[in-house]
């Protein structure tokens, strides 16, 4: 996936937009899936062209043929839920166990948000010091953590395909889980809350892929770095992240 980022900056001169609104010719497309010519998916990109050429609502009135599509790329293998799709209400979809980082709170100060358009040159913290995704299994009710597209809490993606550090609930489809914000720490596939931070079925932590497209393991003991890490150019010190 880092390598797939990076030829497609090479390609367009910038990372792909988080996901981008109905302006756009794919609207609520996520970034991931944006990445399939480069993942040596082409026939599957070309369908989803093909799909938003025909309707621009990636889920009506017929679902776009990619959103029940399980992409082995984009699921953690110690997730099993993540290999089968699941329906809703007239949809089945499939899913992702990684978000891209938005940044802190809804700030659009990471690498990946909506109508996001980030350069390796905008990044002044550093490729190697700035997250670009981090994994979260997909949501327990299953309503949030589609792969392909989705409108996230707010008609901007978030909590589906990205997500901020110390993020906050923003949608009603979880009411009884509190606002936030939500801190690194561990979750659980059950747990409704889970799905408003960054965290693994790995034991004390979870994969981080950085800018520069190095993944490294950050322990929940990380928590208090994270929102340095999540800004783009922010100054912060991170100091000893490992």
């Amino acid at each position: 996936m880092g390598l797939a980022l990076h030829h497609y900056h090479d390609t367009h001169l910038a990372f792909p937009p988080g996901t981008r609104a109905v302006r756009d010719d794919y609207p609520y497309l996520a970034w991931n899936a944006r990445l399939l010519p480069f993942l040596d998916q082409e026939p599957l990109w070309r369908r989803i062209v093909a799909d938003y050429g025909k309707q621009s609502h990636f889920a009506e009135p017929i679902p776009h043929f990619a959103l029940s599509m399980v992409q082995p790329g984009f699921i953690c293998p110690a997730d099993g839920r993540t290999d089968d799709v699941v329906g809703r209400k007239s949809v089945a979809v499939a899913f992702t166990s990684y978000l891209g980082v938005a940044g802190v709170q809804n700030r659009a100060d990471g690498m990946l948000y909506i109508e996001s358009r980030v350069r390796l040159a905008d990044v002044g913290d550093g490729s190697g010091n700035t997250l670009m995704v981090g994994e979260r299994p997909p949501s327990a009710i299953k309503w949030l953590g589609w792969w392909y597209a989705g409108v996230g809490q707010s008609y901007d993606g978030s909590a589906d395909y990205l997500m901020c550090v110390e993020e906050t609930n923003r949608t009603p489809r979880i009411p009884t889980c509190p606002k936030g914000p939500y801190p690194f720490s561990p979750g659980d596939p059950d747990d409704p809350c889970a799905t408003f931070h960054f965290w693994s079925l790995h034991s004390g932590g979870a994969n981080f892929l950085f800018a520069d497209g190095s993944v490294r393991f950050l322990r929940y003991s990380a928590d208090a770095l994270l929102p340095a890490l999540a800004t783009r150019n922010g100054g912060e010190s991170v100091g000893d992240i490992d």
